[in-house]
């Protein structure tokens, strides 16, 4: 049969057209911005808007916080310093709630404690200010696309298992001595990076890629003040859980019991 141009393009939109119908509606992420500086919401607001993010603007913790007893949104922008409630406090809230949420700090360059204490109570990712938007932007698609990047590992690696611990990579589940522990996605990705190969060193370097596959603006304090956090969700369960050993100089490994 022969074709002209046009039926070809006829053809070739029909097909098109029916693909997209045929396609899940994509999901618009809502994308929390709670700080106090107006500019500050709006401008990064007007950023998400056009990545297609539903950008949800607070101008304190109090007031996100209230919002989200109804429902969580799908990853945070989070200033430290604000009045009635502040970052570090809803932090410790929302992690009451889930361990999933992906959390941006914003902090100021001097806030050096509050921003490692941020990480330290479940924050992913911290970024100072004044910041690059398109740094923030692409932070943010790093996180998504990581918890895209966690539930599409290999089917062989679904169950882990090393003496009491076992660890489920696509529920992204952990058990110690067969009692819950309840990581968020950073924590799990960095567990995981030292239980492939238990007693091999991975350097910190080594880890931010494992942890962060798609960013390179980790610090070594940041993946410090994450398996600091990490080995006190164990040890919380199991006192003498000593499994997570640092090697200085080098980095860090995980001694098995097996």
């Amino acid at each position: 049969m022969f074709y002209t141009y046009t039926n070809l393009t006829n053809l070739a939109l029909s097909v098109f057209c029916d693909i997209i119908a045929a396609m899940e509606p994509i999901k618009q992420f809502e994308v929390a911005v709670i700080d106090d500086e107006e500019n500050i919401r709006e401008t990064v607001s007007y950023a998400l808007k056009k990545e297609g993010y539903r950008p949800l603007c607070f101008s304190d913790g109090l007031a996100a916080w209230e919002a989200f007893e109804n429902k969580l949104p799908d990853l945070l922008i989070l200033d430290i310093i604000m009045p009635r409630m502040d970052g570090l406090e809803l932090c410790r809230k929302i992690r009451s709630l889930s361990e999933e949420i992906p959390i941006i700090f914003l902090t100021s360059k001097d806030e050096e404690f509050d921003r490692i204490l941020g990480l330290e109570i479940g924050g992913d990712d911290y970024l100072c200010k004044p910041f690059s938007m398109r740094e923030l932007i692409t932070r943010v698609k790093v996180l998504f696309r990581r918890a895209q990047h966690m539930k599409l590992q290999p089917a062989a690696e679904d169950v882990i298992s090393y003496g009491r611990l076992s660890m489920d990579t696509k529920r992204y589940t952990i058990q110690w001595n067969n009692k819950n522990i309840v990581l968020t996605v950073t924590e799990f990705m960095l567990l995981r990076a030292l239980v492939r190969i238990p007693g091999h060193v991975k350097t910190r370097e080594e880890l931010m890629l494992e942890a962060y596959p798609h960013n390179t603006y980790v610090s070594d304090r940041t993946i410090d003040s994450h398996i600091k956090r990490l080995r006190q969700k164990f040890q919380l369960v199991s006192p003498d859980f000593s499994h997570i050993e640092t090697v200085y100089g080098l980095g860090y490994r995980y001694k098995s019991d097996k």
